[in-house]
C-alpha cells in the first residue's frame, strides 16, 4: 500500500512540474502536431504511397544498423542519399501532396451554409442514375459517371461538353448511346444537375489495377485518386455495374446494392436511410487497390 502511494505521489509531483512549464500554448502546439501526423498517416495509408513509406523506414533501419556497427562507408553512402530526401520525397509522393492540399483547400466550411442547395435535387439523380445504368447494364452501353463533391472538377469539365441540365435516366442514356457524340468521355453531374458530358479523365497509376480493366475502370479509378467523387461505371464489355471511391472500386453490383452505395456517400443520412437493403450479396464483389 505505501509502495502505490509513493508511485502516486510521485506521479502527481511530475504531474505538478509540468503543470508549471508546460502552457496552454505548448498543449494545443503538441495537438495540432499529433493531428497533422495522423492525417498524413491515414491519408497515405489510402493511396499507393503507403508501400513507398515501409521502403522508407526500411532505408531508416539500415542506417541504425550500420550506425550501430560502425560501417563507414554504408553510412557514407546513406548520408549522400538522405541529403537528398527532401527532394525526393517530394518526387515520390507528387500526386499524393497535390491531393493532399486539394482536399484542404476544399472549403468544406461551406457544407453549413449551402447543405440545402447541395442535396435538394441528389434523391432525384441517383433514381435517374440507377435506371439509367440499369437499363444501360442490360444492353451493355458502357458509361463513365462522376458526381462532383466537395474537391471541384472545373479542370476536367472544361475539357467535355457544358451541358448544364436537369437530370433524367432518359437523358443519361441518350449521353452514352454508341452513336452519341458524347459517348466518349465521363459524365460529371454536380449539386444534382449534369454539368459537362465527354469530358478527360487522368487514368490510374495504381500498378496494382487488374489487368482485365478497359481504360473506362481506370480512368474512374484515377479521378477517384485524385478527388473524393463517386465514380460509377458501366463495363461495355459485360454490362456490370462498378462504384469507384477513393481509389478503390466496387464491382459487379446489383440494383440495390449500387443504389444503396450512391445513397451512402452522397446523402445526408444515406447510410440509416438505407440500412434495410441488404448488402455484400453473393455477387457482389470488391477489390481493394
Amino acid at each position: 500500500m505505501e509502495t502505490i502511494r509513493f508511485i502516486i505521489s510521485q506521479i502527481w509531483e511530475l504531474l505538478f512540474s509540468l503543470r508549471q512549464t508546460i502552457s496552454f500554448s505548448d498543449v494545443v502546439d503538441i495537438l495540432i502536431i499529433t493531428f497533422l501526423i495522423y492525417r498524413i498517416l491515414s491519408f497515405m495509408r489510402k493511396t499507393s504511397a503507403s508501400s513507398v513509406m515501409k521502403g522508407i523506414i526500411l532505408v531508416l533501419l539500415v542506417v541504425l544498423v550500420a550506425y550501430f556497427f560502425n560501417m563507414i562507408v554504408l553510412l557514407y553512402l546513406m548520408r549522400q542519399v538522405l541529403g537528398l530526401g527532401i527532394v525526393v520525397l517530394i518526387v515520390l509522393f507528387q500526386p499524393e501532396i497535390r491531393k493532399m492540399f486539394e482536399q484542404m483547400g476544399s472549403s468544406r466550411l461551406n457544407i453549413v451554409f449551402r447543405k440545402r442547395s447541395r442535396y435538394e435535387n441528389v434523391e432525384a439523380v441517383i433514381q435517374s442514375v440507377v435506371a439509367a445504368c440499369e437499363a444501360m447494364a442490360e444492353t451493355k452501353t458502357g458509361a463513365l459517371i462522376v458526381f462532383e463533391r466537395e474537391v471541384g472538377l472545373n479542370d476536367y469539365a472544361v475539357t467535355g461538353t457544358r451541358i448544364d441540365a436537369f437530370a433524367s435516366a432518359e437523358l443519361i442514356a441518350n449521353i452514352f448511346f454508341h452513336n452519341s457524340p458524347l459517348h466518349d468521355g465521363a459524365l460529371i453531374i454536380r449539386n444534382g444537375r449534369l454539368l459537362a458530358a465527354a469530358c478527360m479523365l487522368p487514368l490510374s497509376n495504381n500498378v496494382n489495377v487488374t489487368r482485365n480493366l478497359g481504360m473506362r475502370h481506370r480512368a474512374g479509378i484515377g479521378i477517384s485518386e485524385r478527388s473524393d467523387a463517386v465514380v460509377v461505371i458501366v463495363s461495355e464489355q459485360s454490362g456490370t455495374i462498378s462504384v469507384a471511391v477513393d481509389g478503390m472500386i466496387k464491382r459487379h453490383l446489383d440494383k440495390d446494392t449500387f443504389e444503396m452505395l450512391l445513397r451512402s456517400d452522397l446523402m445526408v443520412g444515406g447510410k440509416k436511410k438505407d440500412d434495410r437493403i441488404k448488402a455484400g450479396k453473393s455477387n457482389n464483389k470488391k477489390e481493394n487497390l
